[in-house]
């Protein structure tokens, strides 16, 4: 079963959730509060190691541009 992450829309907070696929789409109950959250586009970060074993990025780490690296990123 997948992950999804939700925000309450009542009191911000956001929480993570095991689910299986049918049900996905669905809104869920907010641990905090007891209110209605929503489902929000999760990020994640691809690591893999270089020629000498350290951990390095895949493609760009925060994903908001196509630049190569963030020393070329407005972000």
């Amino acid at each position: 079963m997948p992950i999804y992450e939700y925000v309450c829309d009542s009191c911000q907070f956001k929480f993570e959730e095991l689910r299986p696929l049918s049900k996905a789409g669905e809104d869920v109950i907010c641990p905090q509060c007891q209110q209605k959250a929503r489902r929000v586009l999760s990020t994640f970060a691809c690591r893999t190691t270089d020629e000498h074993g350290f951990a390095t990025a895949l493609g760009n780490s925060c994903g908001s541009c196509a630049a190569d690296s963030c020393s070329s990123c407005s972000h």
